[in-house]
């Protein structure tokens, strides 16, 4: 719990509807709260596959004999589920925001709280920095983050500030990102535009949402029919991804109806949108935002 504090843990453990001797995975694997409770209901036939790309996750590991965990994006689920002779499972969990470990390690530059290197890659072995964004991506570039991973209204302010302020002063700490911010913004809403600054930078340097479509449109294959999914998120950019997938099988449009005006859809809702209790927000605070969404695979 000191690693990360799962949020909705009971509530999206029982959405997996966990059956003892089956098979499921957890692909946000971090501190192991989730996947410790879902071997806590697993029988000794039972089998647990955790997703990580986090190396400081790998030391949370779980010595059970039911247990295994796989230091890979979960972008690449499928590919590697078969490379251990997995085709199918029973359920799959992922909880898509950011680990408290990871924010609080101010190396990492996840958080606005904390004088650290421009980092926010979750595999520190590969990818750009957001150092490398901030300073090597051109202004419309910067200015399409803002904008659609931000949902910054001052996404041009920003980018054009940037740009200049770099060819000064690069851009190489948390610090100097939020001075640089702060010149910018009035003081109420500093710290709001400070977080979806910092959101849109590790949204583009992880490719997050390209990873979460990829990982969604392998979920058809990966359960079997009756199987469940339960994906919790934090922010409308996935959540909206999400919902439309759980409900159309795709990302935009509309699914093609059959000659009676029926659809065909992998997926079926189960139970209404879960968010966090007044309870567990007051604990947790990192909780606020969660929304968990579970799903059933139908049958064919």
């Amino acid at each position: 719990m000191s690693y990360h504090n799962p949020v909705l843990l009971n509530e999206a453990v029982e959405g997996l509807n966990v059956a003892p001797n089956g098979i499921y995975v957890d692909v946000t694997f971090g501190g192991g709260g989730h996947s410790r409770a879902i071997l806590e209901q697993l029988g000794p036939e039972g089998k647990l596959i955790a997703f990580d790309q986090d190396a400081d996750a790998l030391n949370n590991s779980i010595d059970d004999d039911r247990f295994l965990l796989i230091h890979q994006n979960f972008r690449y689920a499928k590919r590697f589920l078969r490379f251990h002779g997995f085709d199918q499972v029973d359920g799959l969990l992922a909880d898509l925001g950011v680990s408290s470990h990871q924010f609080d390690q101010a190396d990492r530059g996840f958080s606005t709280r904390f004088e650290g290197a421009l980092d926010m890659r979750m595999n520190q072995s590969e990818g750009i920095s957001a150092m490398q964004v901030v300073n090597e991506y051109d202004e419309s570039q910067l200015r399409f983050i803002f904008k659609e991973y931000g949902e910054l209204r001052q996404a041009n302010l920003l980018a054009g500030n940037i740009i200049r302020s770099r060819v000064v002063h690069p851009l190489k700490t948390t610090e100097q990102l939020n001075n640089l911010v702060k010149r910018l913004i009035p003081g109420k809403r500093e710290n709001k535009v400070l977080a979806q600054i910092y959101q849109a930078i590790r949204i583009e340097v992880n490719q997050e949402i390209d990873a979460l479509k990829d990982l969604l449109l392998q979920l058809p294959s990966i359960i079997k029919p009756g199987g469940r999914i339960s994906l919790m998120s934090y922010h409308s950019l996935e959540d909206r991804l999400v919902k439309r997938f759980i409900r159309n099988g795709m990302f935009e449009g509309e699914p093609e109806k059959d000659v009676f005006g029926n659809v065909s859809v992998p997926f079926c809702k189960v139970g209404k949108l879960i968010i966090p209790s007044k309870v567990e927000i007051a604990i947790n605070g990192r909780a606020r935002s969660a929304k968990l969404r579970i799903a059933e695979r139908l049958k064919s």
